[in-house]
């Protein structure tokens, strides 16, 4: 069986011990929007799409929507993440959807930088066109291109997946190859986001404090606890090792509130941001308020 999560980072909160905790939040309207409705939902941090995750181009980014994202983000204390396109494919055998997802991603951490988001997050894409050993080659080239010469603040991170398919990236040795053989040739670090739910249905269990000891134990020998720089605090509705994607309100689901209590306790994750992409339905806000209780 598989096993896996964290990084420590400095907290401003006085007395919780685990991550921060927030939501994924609707950008609609103007991302200047986005720290505000996390605001009002009770968030400690939040994460957000800055153009459409389903195509076409990205909104500019004028001086004063950044101003005031910066400010209502500083205001609130509010760390912020962006997650990237869902159309996404480093191993497409499509050469223009290829070298878009670079392109993409690129304008992505640079949109980041501008906004201060802390990191942008990815997952890889399918390795079904052209079979696993090439497609672990081509998204290895894929991450050096958008990385290669990359000043800005915003970190990217490699999210970890749920293995439905061919999806490349679920596994912590596949993740640790690709962040090996990209590190090689560009100095940009990258990171991890490591979400529950897949890193569950991919066969890391989760559903007690000895399951998620074990599981951190494992992510930081295999792939290393600093790199760890995000959660997607999901339960999930398939059961462990099932590559089914679908995510659950927290404590309904195959991992329960057992699992959860402990990943938001654990020491390790002191200060990390942690947001929900359970389902936006009326429980969304008892997520929030639940992982808060569990927490202590």
């Amino acid at each position: 069986m598989k096993t896996a999560l964290a990084k420590t980072k400095t907290s401003t909160r006085a007395k919780a011990i685990g991550p921060r905790v927030g939501i994924h939040v609707s950008a609609a309207g103007s991302v200047a929007e986005a720290p505000l409705r996390a605001h009002k939902l009770g968030c400690e941090c939040f994460q957000f799409f800055s153009r459409s995750p389903r195509g076409g181009s990205a909104a500019k980014l004028d001086a004063a929507t950044v101003k005031l994202f910066r400010d209502r983000c500083r205001e609130y204390n509010l760390p912020s993440v962006i997650h990237a396109p869902y159309y996404i494919n480093f191993a497409s055998s499509n050469l223009r959807i290829r070298s878009g997802s670079s392109r993409v991603l690129r304008e992505e951490l640079e949109r980041g930088s501008l906004l201060g988001a802390e990191a942008m997050m990815t997952h890889l894409g399918s390795a079904k066109d052209v079979g696993g050993k090439q497609a672990l080659s081509d998204t290895v080239e894929g991450i050096i291109n958008l990385l290669r010469g990359y000043q800005g603040s915003t970190q990217f991170l490699i999210e970890l997946s749920a293995g439905a398919g061919a999806v490349i990236g679920d596994t912590f040795e596949e993740v640790k190859e690709i962040i090996t053989r990209v590190e090689a040739k560009v100095k940009a670090k990258v990171g991890v986001c490591l979400d529950t739910c897949h890193i569950f249905v991919s066969g890391y269990d989760l559903r007690t404090p000895a399951a998620v000891s074990q599981t951190l134990l494992a992510f930081d020998s295999i792939i290393g606890i600093d790199r760890l720089k995000a959660i997607h605090l999901n339960d999930a509705k398939a059961d462990l090792g099932s590559h089914k994607d679908r995510h659950e309100h927290i404590g309904l689901g195959a991992i329960g509130s057992g699992g959860f209590k402990a990943i938001v306790r654990d020491r390790r994750l002191h200060g990390l941001t942690a947001v929900l992409e359970t389902p936006h339905d009326n429980k969304l806000a008892d997520d929030l308020r639940t992982l808060k209780r569990l927490r202590g």
